[in-house]
């Protein structure tokens, strides 16, 4: 037995969701919270997206992104900017500087389940969902073309420019 310090009142605290993994397949989403934070290993910044999916059976549910914009490995960072290339076309907001801009803008998601696994830490990780790709929802008006190909951001040498959380006020 143990003491709980007091009485405990569960009619005020919400009770612990389901977090098993919603089955594979497109589903309307939205972004409703994201924030960059540090990554664990603190030599770069990841973009957290929260998404909540919108409707059908799984409707409010939570769906959740990681996109490493800030990190030494290149590999890494590419594949972020592709998703959130991919992200920016669903929602029809082609240039943004605030991840805020692309909050509650309706897209699909095309959602796999990832297997259990042990990952290289040596931690077991229960089957869970994971993002594939953003679509435009097959009823929203296409985004609008602003007739230039994607090009990143360069200097005046011709480098890449550094990312904004990494310039000098």
């Amino acid at each position: 037995m143990a003491q709980l310090g007091g009485t405990f009142d569960a009619t005020q605290v919400e009770p612990q969701g389901d977090y098993t993994p919603i089955p594979p397949g497109d589903y309307t989403v939205q972004i409703v919270t994201s924030q960059m934070v540090e990554t664990a290993n603190r030599n770069g910044h990841m973009l957290k997206i929260e998404l909540e999916i919108l409707d059908g059976e799984h409707a409010g549910r939570r769906l959740y992104d990681r996109l490493n914009l800030d990190n030494p490995n290149r590999q890494a960072v590419e594949i972020a900017q592709r998703t959130l290339s991919a992200i920016c076309h669903a929602t029809g907001r082609l240039s943004v500087q605030d991840s805020e801009e692309l909050h509650m803008q309706p897209m699909t998601a095309v959602v796999t389940v990832k297997a259990p696994s042990t990952g290289r830490d040596g931690k077991c990780y229960a089957a869970s969902n994971e993002i594939k790709t953003y679509k435009v929802l097959r009823d929203a008006p296409a985004p609008v073309n602003t007739g230039s190909a994607f090009r990143p951001a360069q200097t005046g040498t011709g480098q890449m420019a550094s990312a904004p959380w990494k310039r000098s006020a």
